[in-house]
């Protein structure tokens, strides 16, 4: 059952809740509940509790809003109900297609349930997620990230296509966590520098460094910076400035988009290894950025960045710049290696987290992404890579390319998008079908792919029916709703603002509304 909507209509009433006001819904939904536990118990049944982001009731928006927190609320009110009454047969769910949501979510719930003595499994999964590439991805930074943290119970995939197709992508990312829990990367001390809910999405403050160009190496906390005035970009895909927009602040118009460039393009200025013998054995040459070992590491006029292996963390080089970093009076970025066999980076990077703060260092941190044989990674390296990013501890991705776009570089647009640091492409909020639907999703989804993905930002809703759909795509900016067969109702928000247009009519009306708010541009 949705608590949302189990007992409560949804009005989107606004109004303030005396305390004796809001006893008294609680008694009613307590009234409500009790014929429920008594069949259950009389078939022998389980029950989920499924709480989902978008459906809260006006009860608990009122007094929580439509935050984790209010998930969470709205979660426990049934909880102690069943509880009271020596019902325990539960398991619980708070879904949303917003994958941070997801997790502060799940973390507060147990911290929560925790507190009053509680100890219920939980089942995982991110609602709406999508189709492709960008529905397993979101799933995997949601899933995995609370997977990561020893969280979950079941877990479902949530995709719109095929439902086979959920499975073996469930199967991968529960797999792909093998290595990590209970295994010898599952450290006795988990390193948890910002597992606190509250401080999911928080940037860690890291000082802005100026890879090249001109300016100062000032120490400025707060959003990091990609190079100022001309040249290429580092090789560094994507700094984040901030937490949305797609463009670093500081960076040329001219200057491509992050993950365009090579790990080691020329920068103006040279950096620690130019005109040296690079590892290839040739010159480096025009001023190339190299990463050094942390052993081979010295203070200079830029930033160093350094390669530290996962598995040195403990290494006397690495101890070595801790003590002296300070010197590095230009900062420094350091960049993990995962080891090749199998590159885990997920408890690694929260320990060199850990450590640069007990030092007093705001040096940013980056991963380099296994090259493979130039395939995208699969959903293990996608779900640590995801958490670390949720969890405000990354600051860069390195991608080593062949001069042009790769799999591996579109994948990392794709994860930082889906983890909210970065915007390159539309976000499509779309469900994975059911009996209520009332279009071909998958298809419709395509077609509307197909006319609006050059666009960068907007979050498009793609929902079967009317039952769920509003409220489950409420982080979208747009909608398209199943309303009756062969008819679509169109919102912008929450609200809708046309109702029943014909099927074959609706994804150019949808296109129509785009503009009408300015989020359309022309392709090309």
């Amino acid at each position: 059952i949705n608590p949302g909507n189990f007992v409560d209509q949804k009005r989107f009433e606004v109004r303030e809740y005396t305390p004796a006001q809001y006893a008294e819904e609680l008694e009613r939904v307590e009234e409500a509940l009790l014929p429920l536990i008594a069949a259950l118990r009389e078939h022998g049944h389980s029950l989920r509790i499924g709480v989902n982001h978008g459906s809260l009731s006006d009860r608990v928006l009122n007094r929580y809003g439509d935050t984790p927190r209010g998930m969470v609320e709205c979660a426990m009110e049934y909880l102690r109900i069943l509880a009271a009454h020596g019902y325990h047969e539960i398991i619980v769910s708070m879904k949303s297609s917003n994958p941070l949501v997801v997790i502060q979510a799940y973390r507060l719930l147990v911290r929560a349930m925790e507190a009053e003595g509680m100890d219920y499994p939980l089942h995982l999964g991110v609602t709406e997620a999508g189709s492709g590439a960008e529905g397993r991805v979101k799933s995997a930074i949601g899933i995995g990230a609370l997977l990561c943290d020893g969280l979950g119970d079941t877990v479902r995939v949530s995709l719109t296509e095929p439902s086979a197709n959920e499975i073996p992508a469930a199967r991968e990312l529960v797999a792909s966590l093998e290595g990590l829990r209970g295994g010898p990367a599952w450290p006795e001390e988990r390193f948890a520098v910002s597992l606190a809910p509250e401080n999911l999405g928080r940037r860690r403050a890291t000082r802005r460094l100026l890879l090249g160009g001109t300016g100062s190496h000032g120490e400025d906390h707060g959003q990091p910076s990609c190079p100022v005035g001309g040249g290429a970009p580092v090789a560094l895909l994507g700094l984040f400035s901030q937490l949305h927009g797609s463009q670093p602040q500081g960076t040329p118009p001219s200057a491509p988009e992050p993950f365009d460039a090579l790990l080691s393009p020329p920068l103006p200025g040279g950096g620690p290894e130019n005109e040296s013998e690079s590892e290839s054995g040739g010159k480096a040459g025009g001023g190339a950025w190299r990463p050094v070992p942390a052993e081979r590491a010295e203070p200079g006029p830029v930033p160093a960045l350094i390669r530290i292996g996962s598995g040195a963390l403990d290494g006397e080089p690495l101890r070595r710049l801790l003590r002296e970093g300070r010197a590095f009076t230009s900062g420094a970025l350091l960049l993990l290696e995962g080891e090749e066999k199998r590159p885990h980076f997920l408890h690694p990077l929260r320990r060199l987290a850990g450590m640069l703060e007990e030092a007093g260092l705001d040096w940013p941190l980056g991963v380099v992404l296994p090259a493979g044989r130039g395939d995208a990674p699969g959903l293990a390296i996608t779900t640590e890579v995801g958490s670390l990013a949720a969890d405000g501890l990354l600051d860069a991705l390195v991608c080593p390319t062949d001069g042009g776009a790769s799999a591996l570089a579109a994948h990392g647009q794709t994860l930082l998008q889906a983890a909210r640091l970065r915007s390159y492409a539309p976000e499509y909020i779309s469900c994975p079908s059911c009996g209520r639907t009332l279009f071909d999703l998958e298809e419709t989804t395509g077609r509307i792919k197909a006319r609006t993905s050059h666009l960068k930002g907007v979050k498009i809703g793609i929902m079967g029916c009317i039952v769920n759909g509003p409220g489950e795509m409420a982080d979208a900016d747009f909608g398209y709703v199943g309303g009756a067969p062969g008819k679509i109702n169109l919102y912008q928000g929450q609200h809708c603002v046309e109702r029943a247009v014909p099927a074959a009519e609706a994804v150019e009306r949808l296109v129509a509304l785009l503009k009408q708010h300015g989020a359309w541009v022309e392709p090309g």
